[in-house]
């Protein structure tokens, strides 16, 4: 089973940080790292989950209606007087360029534009991906299969996932015409046989325990994944299946 860190190691650190990207990236034998990306309203690529910034930050509405400079003075509570920033997608891969560039080290790039439209954000990030050589590096996805295919006509090669809960409604939306070689749905909706996930790597996320709650101790049976057909775990505590 190959893990990924979901939004970092986003238990033990705020998550989408450089602190809790520069944890994850530490752990030798991680796969990757997942995280999302969005606009600012002067056509920054912002890493973010929510739309909002109410639940991660002290700022309030949606993300799309700041500045570069505006979001960048937004704080982050790390916990004991500690304040992080919201990333820039250039700040993230200047992070992560080492192990990115010497293949031991994979980053999904979760396009979040199935609520909001960010129009143009697909040739922004092929373009910047292409510019720092990094296309074998990233594996891009979205729940929204018009972004995806955009993706796949800016770069026919590119690696690329199809987001939704269940195995089945994956690959409902492959086969209405979403260019995706790989499935990532949500670890407990694992749906489809074996022989229908055969030839696809399917890339499980679940959601569970974020900062600044504590670890519940509980471990994934990883094994009985492994027989439902599930590749890789994207999670938010890698950190207690790897070093």
């Amino acid at each position: 089973m190959r893990i990924w860190a979901h939004r970092g190691c986003s238990l033990r650190f705020p998550e989408n940080t450089l602190t809790a990207f520069r944890k994850a990236m530490e752990l030798k034998d991680l796969t990757g790292i997942e995280t999302d990306i969005q606009l600012s309203k002067d056509g920054h690529m912002m890493i973010m989950h929510d739309e909002t910034l109410d639940r991660t930050t002290d700022g309030k509405g949606e993300l799309r209606n700041y500045t570069l400079e505006e979001l960048k003075n937004m704080k982050i509570d790390a916990g004991e007087g500690r304040v992080e920033r919201i990333p820039t997608v250039e700040e993230l891969l200047d992070l992560l360029e080492p192990r990115l560039n010497a293949g031991t080290l994979k980053l999904n790039l979760e396009l979040k534009n199935s609520n909001i439209r960010y129009e143009g954000m697909e040739q922004k990030i092929v373009e910047l991906v292409h510019k720092r050589g990094l296309e074998n590096a990233i594996v891009y996805s979205s729940f929204y299969g018009k972004s995806l295919n955009l993706i796949r006509e800016l770069d026919y090669e590119a690696e690329i996932g199809i987001l939704d809960r269940y195995t089945s409604d994956c690959l409902f939306k492959i086969r209405g015409g979403v260019n995706a070689d790989a499935i990532h749905p949500e670890f407990r909706s694992i749906d489809s046989t074996l022989d229908e996930l055969q030839g696809y790597t399917v890339r499980a996320w679940g959601s569970g325990r974020l900062f600044p709650e504590e670890p519940s101790g509980h471990r994934l049976n990883l094994t009985a994944m492994e027989v439902k057909g599930i590749t890789d775990i994207i999670l938010n505590e890698p950190e207690a299946y790897v070093s």
